[in-house]
Protein backbone atom coordinates (compact mmCIF):
# COMPACT_ATOMS: atom_id res chain seq x y z
CA UNK A 1 0.00 0.00 0.00
CA UNK A 2 1.13 3.52 -0.74
CA UNK A 3 0.18 5.57 2.27
CA UNK A 4 -2.35 8.27 1.49
CA UNK A 5 -0.16 11.08 2.79
CA UNK A 6 2.58 10.38 0.24
CA UNK A 7 0.10 9.83 -2.58
CA UNK A 8 -1.44 13.22 -1.78
CA UNK A 9 2.03 14.80 -1.91
CA UNK A 10 2.40 13.52 -5.46
CA UNK A 11 -1.06 14.80 -6.33
CA UNK A 12 -0.25 18.28 -5.01
CA UNK A 13 2.92 18.26 -7.14
CA UNK A 14 0.78 17.26 -10.12
CA UNK A 15 -1.56 20.15 -9.30
CA UNK A 16 1.38 22.55 -9.49
CA UNK A 17 2.29 21.18 -12.92
CA UNK A 18 -1.21 21.64 -14.35
CA UNK A 19 -2.04 24.90 -12.54
CA UNK A 20 -1.22 27.15 -15.52
CA UNK A 21 -3.76 25.28 -17.66
CA UNK A 22 -6.44 25.47 -14.96
CA UNK A 23 -6.25 29.12 -14.00
CA UNK A 24 -8.89 30.02 -11.43
CA UNK A 25 -10.33 26.49 -11.61
CA UNK A 26 -7.19 25.05 -10.03
CA UNK A 27 -8.39 24.70 -6.43
CA UNK A 28 -11.65 23.05 -7.49
CA UNK A 29 -9.87 20.71 -9.87
CA UNK A 30 -7.43 19.68 -7.17
CA UNK A 31 -10.21 19.15 -4.62
CA UNK A 32 -11.98 16.78 -7.03
CA UNK A 33 -8.78 14.84 -7.67
CA UNK A 34 -8.09 14.57 -3.94
CA UNK A 35 -11.59 13.16 -3.42
CA UNK A 36 -10.98 10.64 -6.22
CA UNK A 37 -7.68 9.64 -4.67
CA UNK A 38 -9.29 9.24 -1.24
CA UNK A 39 -11.79 6.84 -2.85
CA UNK A 40 -8.98 5.04 -4.64
CA UNK A 41 -10.40 6.05 -8.00
CA UNK A 42 -7.06 6.49 -9.73
CA UNK A 43 -8.66 5.89 -13.15
CA UNK A 44 -10.82 9.02 -12.73
CA UNK A 45 -7.80 11.04 -11.60
CA UNK A 46 -5.82 9.93 -14.65
CA UNK A 47 -8.68 10.57 -17.06
CA UNK A 48 -9.40 14.06 -15.69
CA UNK A 49 -5.74 15.01 -15.93
CA UNK A 50 -5.32 13.67 -19.44
CA UNK A 51 -8.30 15.74 -20.62
CA UNK A 52 -6.42 18.97 -19.94
CA UNK A 53 -5.11 20.92 -22.90
CA UNK A 54 -1.39 21.25 -22.16
CA UNK A 55 1.58 22.41 -24.23
CA UNK A 56 3.82 19.52 -25.35
CA UNK A 57 6.65 20.18 -22.89
CA UNK A 58 4.21 20.44 -19.99
CA UNK A 59 2.26 17.36 -21.18
CA UNK A 60 5.45 15.27 -21.01
CA UNK A 61 6.08 16.35 -17.42
CA UNK A 62 2.46 15.64 -16.51
CA UNK A 63 2.64 12.16 -18.07
CA UNK A 64 5.79 11.48 -16.06
CA UNK A 65 3.97 12.53 -12.88
CA UNK A 66 0.96 10.38 -13.83
CA UNK A 67 3.30 7.41 -14.14
CA UNK A 68 3.50 7.34 -10.35
CA UNK A 69 -0.26 6.87 -10.12
CA UNK A 70 -0.29 4.31 -12.95
CA UNK A 71 2.45 2.27 -11.33
CA UNK A 72 0.88 2.33 -7.87
CA UNK A 73 -2.80 2.10 -8.86
CA UNK A 74 -3.32 -1.27 -7.12
CA UNK A 75 -1.64 0.04 -3.97
CA UNK A 76 -3.98 3.07 -3.87
CA UNK A 77 -7.34 1.33 -3.40
CA UNK A 78 -8.00 3.38 -0.27
CA UNK A 79 -11.76 2.84 -0.06
CA UNK A 80 -11.19 -0.92 -0.24
CA UNK A 81 -8.42 -0.79 2.35
CA UNK A 82 -10.63 1.21 4.71
CA UNK A 83 -13.48 -1.27 4.19
CA UNK A 84 -11.08 -4.00 5.31
CA UNK A 85 -10.29 -2.02 8.45
CA UNK A 86 -6.79 -1.04 7.35
CA UNK A 87 -5.14 2.26 8.10
CA UNK A 88 -4.15 4.28 5.03
CA UNK A 89 -2.26 7.13 6.69
CA UNK A 90 1.49 7.39 6.80
CA UNK A 91 1.85 6.92 10.55
CA UNK A 92 0.47 3.39 10.64
CA UNK A 93 2.19 2.36 7.41
CA UNK A 94 5.60 3.72 8.39
CA UNK A 95 5.35 2.32 11.91
CA UNK A 96 4.51 -1.07 10.42
CA UNK A 97 7.52 -0.88 8.13
CA UNK A 98 9.77 0.00 11.04
CA UNK A 99 8.36 -2.77 13.21
CA UNK A 100 8.61 -5.43 10.53
CA UNK A 101 11.63 -4.41 8.49
CA UNK A 102 13.94 -2.65 10.91
CA UNK A 103 13.56 -5.24 13.67
CA UNK A 104 14.20 -8.22 11.43
CA UNK A 105 16.14 -7.11 8.39
CA UNK A 106 18.43 -4.26 9.28
CA UNK A 107 20.30 -5.44 12.32
CA UNK A 108 24.07 -5.31 12.47
CA UNK A 109 25.78 -7.62 9.98
CA UNK A 110 22.65 -8.83 8.26
CA UNK A 111 22.71 -9.40 4.50
CA UNK A 112 19.67 -10.73 2.66
CA UNK A 113 18.72 -12.00 -0.75
CA UNK A 114 15.36 -10.77 -2.01
CA UNK A 115 13.92 -14.27 -1.55
CA UNK A 116 15.21 -14.60 2.00
CA UNK A 117 14.09 -11.11 2.99
CA UNK A 118 10.62 -11.74 1.53
CA UNK A 119 10.29 -14.95 3.53
CA UNK A 120 11.36 -13.32 6.79
CA UNK A 121 9.08 -10.30 6.26
CA UNK A 122 6.14 -12.62 5.56
CA UNK A 123 6.79 -14.61 8.72
CA UNK A 124 7.28 -11.44 10.78
CA UNK A 125 3.95 -10.07 9.52
CA UNK A 126 2.17 -13.30 10.46
CA UNK A 127 3.70 -13.20 13.91
CA UNK A 128 2.85 -9.51 14.40
CA UNK A 129 -0.76 -10.16 13.33
CA UNK A 130 -1.20 -12.87 15.93
CA UNK A 131 -1.47 -15.66 13.35
CA UNK A 132 1.73 -17.52 14.13
CA UNK A 133 0.02 -20.68 15.46
CA UNK A 134 -2.20 -20.85 12.37
CA UNK A 135 0.81 -20.46 10.05
CA UNK A 136 2.85 -23.00 11.99
CA UNK A 137 0.05 -25.58 11.71
CA UNK A 138 -0.26 -24.91 7.97
CA UNK A 139 3.49 -25.25 7.46
CA UNK A 140 3.45 -28.53 9.38
CA UNK A 141 0.67 -29.95 7.17
CA UNK A 142 2.61 -28.90 4.05
CA UNK A 143 5.83 -30.60 5.11
CA UNK A 144 4.17 -33.81 6.29
CA UNK A 145 2.07 -34.07 3.09
CA UNK A 146 5.17 -33.95 0.86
Amino acid sequence: MVDLYHAREHLYALGVLVAPALGADGPGWLAKRLAELDRGDVAALLAATRQLALPDAQAKEVEKALGYFETNRERMRYARFRALGLFVGSGAVEAGCRAVVAQRLKLSGMRWTVRGASAIVSLRCEDASGRWDEVWKWLHTQTTAA
